[in-house]
């Protein structure tokens, strides 16, 4: 019974500490997207990832010792197909922060807003107004206007953003994934 507890208790602990490593960590995030995608509620994915906690140890240790080791030698990781390899890619790839971000928009926590209603219409070719509607009865309008390679981004008519448009084609790819 000793040995057994002394054991679960190594195990444990070095599931949990060797979750930081170098790599795409493919397999843990399929775990996630799975949790995430089968309830859309914040209690049920909570709940999920309490039931899944063994899964999400031993996809992470997966992770660690086998396909990112895997992706750290041939340059691309085996789950995610993707390449390079995280230890390949430079600190700005991985860590990106938008230069033209208003600095008003960086402090967090933000506040609790509840959205009720959004609806997008095209002005023209170039131009789209996504209209926000809130729970207090406000009312807030979200415009990106394509400006050559760019698009440029305004929330009730004021700058926020600018965002060329080769990066969001890059997200897109990115959240497709």
């Amino acid at each position: 019974m000793k040995k057994t507890l002394i054991a679960l208790t190594l195990t444990t602990l070095i599931t949990t500490q060797l979750t930081g490593c170098m790599g795409q960590m493919g397999l843990s995030a399929m775990v996630t997207k799975g949790n995430l995608s089968a309830v859309d509620n914040r209690y049920g994915r909570a709940g999920l990832f309490v039931l899944l906690s063994p899964v999400y140890g031993l996809s992470a240790t997966a992770d660690l010792f086998i396909f990112n080791s895997i992706e750290f030698w041939t340059g691309t990781n085996p789950i995610t197909n993707r390449s390079p390899a995280v230890v390949d890619m430079p600190v700005e790839a991985i860590f990106k922060v938008n230069p033209h971000l208003d600095s008003n928009l960086k402090d967090a926590p933000l506040p609790q807003i509840k959205l009720t209603r959004a609806t997008i219409e095209a002005i023209d070719d170039d131009t789209m107004v996504m209209t926000l509607n809130f729970a207090d009865k406000s009312q807030q309008q979200l415009m990106g206007k394509r400006q050559q390679d760019q698009v440029s981004f305004y929330l009730d008519q004021q700058l926020i953003t600018k965002v060329k448009i080769d990066e969001l084609k890059q997200y897109q790819i990115a959240m497709e994934s």
